[in-house]
């Protein structure tokens, strides 16, 4: 059953009720017979256990940071290699 909260118009005194949805709701104050307006409160709900985002998905990195990053590698020094052509002497004939 859900408790509910009136605040008195007049003396603005306080008081909780449990009721059910069907129940009518409270309309006279016990202290001064003053008008009765129910309050909206915070509720008690909160997230425990697994199966709520809060606990299996924020958290989480996404799927993109989970590669490698690419290094800058540096080119392979074969252009001095390629500046002597194979087969080539330096005799002359």
């Amino acid at each position: 059953m859900p408790i509910y909260e009136y605040e008195c118009t007049k003396c603005g005194q306080v008081a909780e009720a449990f009721q059910r949805f069907s129940d009518k709701p409270l309309s006279k104050c016990s202290h001064c017979s003053g008008k009765l307006q129910r309050l909206i409160s915070h509720s008690s709900f909160h997230l425990k256990g697994s199966g709520w985002y809060v606990t299996d998905y924020a958290n989480k990195s996404s799927p993109n940071s989970s590669k490698p990053k690419k290094t800058e590698s540096k080119p392979a020094e074969s252009a001095s290699a390629a500046s002597t052509p194979a087969g080539s002497s330096d005799s002359a004939s």
